[in-house]
């Protein structure tokens, strides 16, 4: 199948409104769990996952943190301007350099109310600790579907992480249609969370508690963190009518080398906690094969269709193979993480060189994350969404999980 002709009509199914999950539950694990492993169905609890997961296997997390990535502006004239961070802008090295930035930063940012900023600095009051800080806003450059603003404040000093937490508010995704509330705080958060820079939780890590860790570590199954700082893009359905008008988002990950030496050891047994480390981890794949080809290359990132075209295309690596080609380049090139975007596409059709299970939840219609279940199941991707929705399955970031066995 060409990856490019796929008709996003095939993968599409009716949401009832009522179906996605507005709250979550009180307790994170108490979420229903749907099961599927060769065609077979199973229904259980999350909190039962444990029983699910092989022995001695590896578990990878994607342990980004998501900031208060909307901050709302009101003009003199009573207009509201909310400016959405989506991605830092310009040269970015790292996200941690970003967020420790003590005096102006630079973001790309959706901008609800545009038609009424014209060229003016929005500025916005804000305490920390008791002390009063003006955040500016500036509008630097209109791209495509997009805007470049500078934020910067006064006093300097403050760094931008706490510039923002204090600013803005919880950035819950637009099907979620009522205000934050205090609990979005620390829910739209997974409790492993560490690196600010996402802009939407990686939702199939909201299942996890502190007991299921404790259940998967009687059955000595590892934990991998990686971190994929999740685009707004992961909203957006397609709107094109096949792949081949759709331009997919590209997203920074960041991967330690003992991670990758982590994943040398559990080939064959990897569990991906959502679709942002899937695609982190078949990312690493075609990284390393990308750097066996051109071991010069200063940045092994991944484009769109680079996996379906050209010398990609072809290659037949095994996954431990291409780890050893990026280790062996990372330790070339002095690097102990590896910090680079990934613009990957997985749709029916991709053959997964990594990943053998998949932990996420129940995703929109007609969405690049549905083609992604598609290509782990087939067309049995049908066959559970039709499943999830008779059995009262809750659908969406805050509702209910499933444990994918990839055929």
């Amino acid at each position: 199948m060409n990856p490019r002709s796929i008709s996003v009509n095939d993968y599409d199914y009716l949401l009832p409104d009522d179906r996605i999950a507005l709250h979550p539950l009180a307790e994170r694990d108490a979420s229903k769990l749907l099961v599927y492993k060769n065609g077979v169905i199973e229904e259980t609890k999350f909190s039962a996952i444990d029983n699910f997961l092989p022995a001695n296997s590896l578990l990878v997390f994607n342990n980004s943190k998501v900031i208060n990535a909307r901050i709302k502006f009101t003009k003199n004239t009573g207009a509201v301007i909310e400016i959405f961070c989506l991605e830092p802008h310009g040269n970015i090295v790292d996200y941690s350099s970003i967020m420790a930035a003590t005096n102006k930063v630079q973001w790309k940012c959706l901008v609800g109310g545009a038609a009424k900023w014209k060229d003016e600095i929005l500025q916005k009051e804000i305490k920390i600790s008791g002390e009063k800080i003006i955040l500016y806003a500036k509008k630097i450059a209109k791209i495509t579907e997009a805007f470049i603003v500078e934020l910067f404040w006064e006093p300097t000093g403050f760094c931008f992480a706490e510039i923002i937490e204090a600013a803005g508010k919880v950035p819950l995704p637009p099907y979620i249609k009522r205000n934050t509330d205090a609990d979005d705080s620390s829910r739209y958060q997974t409790i492993f969370a560490a690196h600010d820079g996402s802009v939407a939780a990686p939702t199939a890590g909201l299942h996890f508690s502190a007991d299921i860790f404790k259940k998967l570590a009687d059955k000595n199954i590892e934990n991998a963190f990686v971190t994929l700082h999740v685009g707004a893009g992961t909203f957006k359905p397609v709107k094109a009518e096949t792949m081949q008008e759709h331009e997919m988002h590209a997203e920074y990950i960041d991967v330690d080398i003992d991670t990758i030496e982590k994943l040398k050891n559990n080939i064959g047994n990897i569990t991906a906690v959502g679709t942002t480390s899937l695609r982190t981890l078949e990312s690493l794949y075609w990284m390393g094969v990308k750097v066996h080809h051109h071991p010069s290359l200063p940045n092994p990132e991944i484009l769109q269709w680079d996996v379906y075209d050209n010398e990609m295309a072809t290659v037949n690596f095994s996954a431990l193979e291409a780890l050893n080609f990026l280790s062996d380049w990372m330790n070339l090139h002095n690097k102990k993480t590896l910090f680079t975007r990934t613009q990957i596409l997985i749709v029916p059709g991709y053959k997964f060189r990594l990943v053998n299970m998949l932990v996420t939840n129940f995703h929109q219609p007609r969405s690049t994350l549905l083609l992604l279940v598609a290509a782990a199941i087939g067309n049995d991707w049908n066959k559970m969404y039709d499943h999830a929705l008779k059995n009262d399955f809750r659908f969406l970031s805050y509702g209910d999980g499933n444990l994918l066995f990839l055929k």
